[in-house]
Order: structure tokens, then C-alpha cells, then sequence
């Protein structure tokens, strides 16, 4: 059993390992620099922002506990995800309950690989016509981008590896851990 006070430094999810990638306390940096960006920009406005569940639900819990403007918050469920790999198919399964005609929206994603979902959501948010849309995603993967938008907040650049924990997940499960692990190759 791990106490309060120890980090294990290698997690099981399901039938794969994982090992240590980045500790809460960066992670939580990283968030109070998104914060301190997005506050700067948005000074006098309130922004709605609109988190992706699953996975950025403790991206956004936490972003907006730090943020000082005033501003809102909703979600929406996208998922393209399918085991470890990011499908083709980008399906809506949640949509938008709030009207944001003229208003500056704040997309808050886990994470941004493919861009495949976060294309499907700029494209469906379009349609809506809000003031603005602003991007902020706590990881990015880089080599795995296919896509042509802009990330205005991007908390981490990270290689094309595989990561659990803070709400990222392996088929629903690992979200849960406070900080990041990625896929341990040496076991599997």
C-alpha cells in the first residue's frame, strides 16, 4: 500500500505498466502558468470554458480553480479513442447545452494527439458562432498532429508516448492517479 507521502514510481493499469512521467507538483505548475496566460488574455471578459470529457474533467476542475476573471464552465463528450489508439471516427456523444452566439469560448482538452476531435469540435462549435474560440490543452503530442489549428495554452510538449493518469486513461482506467505515467516498453 502506498501512504500519502510516497509516489509509486511504476503503477499497473489493466494488463500493461506504466512508470513515472511527470509529478503532481509540476502538473500543477503547469496549470497555474495556463492560468496566469489565460487571466492576462481574458482581463474584463468572461469566457466560457468547455472541457472534453472524459479525460480533461482535472485539467478543468483544476484550471478553473485557479483562474481569477470571471468566467463559466460546461463540457461536451467527444471520444476517438479505442484501447491505445486514436481512431479515425470522431464521435459526439455529449453536445452543447449553452448558448455562446458572441461569446469567447475557452476549448480545455487533456490532451491533443491527432487533432482528429478537437477539428470535429472547432468545426461543430463554427456553427454556433461564438466571439472567439481559444484552445488550451494540458499535453500535446507533436509527432502525432495531423491537423491545421492553433493551441493557444499548451500546458506540455510530449513525445509520442502512451500516458495514464490526470484524467488521461488506458481503456477508462488509470485516470485517477494525481500524476502522469507513461507506458513502461520494458514489460510489455
Amino acid at each position: 500500500m502506498v501512504t500519502s507521502n510516497e509516489k509509486p514510481s511504476r503503477i499497473k493499469v489493466r494488463d500493461k505498466f506504466f512508470r513515472l512521467y511527470l509529478s503532481k507538483e509540476k502538473i500543477d505548475e503547469i496549470v497555474s502558468g495556463i492560468a496566469r496566460s489565460i487571466d492576462r488574455d481574458y482581463s474584463g471578459k468572461t469566457p466560457l470554458c468547455l472541457g472534453i470529457l472524459n479525460g480533461a474533467f482535472i485539467f478543468a476542475s483544476d484550471l478553473m480553480r485557479k483562474l481569477q476573471i470571471p468566467c463559466e464552465i460546461s463540457f461536451v463528450k467527444y471520444s476517438s479513442y479505442h484501447g491505445m489508439e486514436s481512431g479515425e471516427k470522431v464521435n459526439r456523444l455529449i453536445g452543447l447545452n449553452e448558448t455562446i452566439r458572441g461569446r469567447d469560448v475557452i476549448i480545455v482538452e487533456d490532451i491533443v494527439d491527432t487533432g482528429l476531435t478537437m477539428t470535429k469540435l472547432l468545426y461543430d462549435l463554427k456553427q454556433y458562432q461564438p466571439a472567439s474560440v481559444s484552445i488550451a490543452c494540458f499535453c500535446f503530442k507533436k509527432e502525432a498532429f495531423r491537423e491545421n489549428f492553433k493551441i493557444d495554452y499548451c500546458g506540455l510538449e510530449i513525445p509520442k508516448l502512451f500516458v495514464v493518469g490526470y484524467g488521461l486513461d488506458y481503456d477508462g482506467a488509470g485516470r485517477n492517479f494525481p500524476d502522469i505515467y507513461q507506458l513502461d516498453e520494458t514489460d510489455q
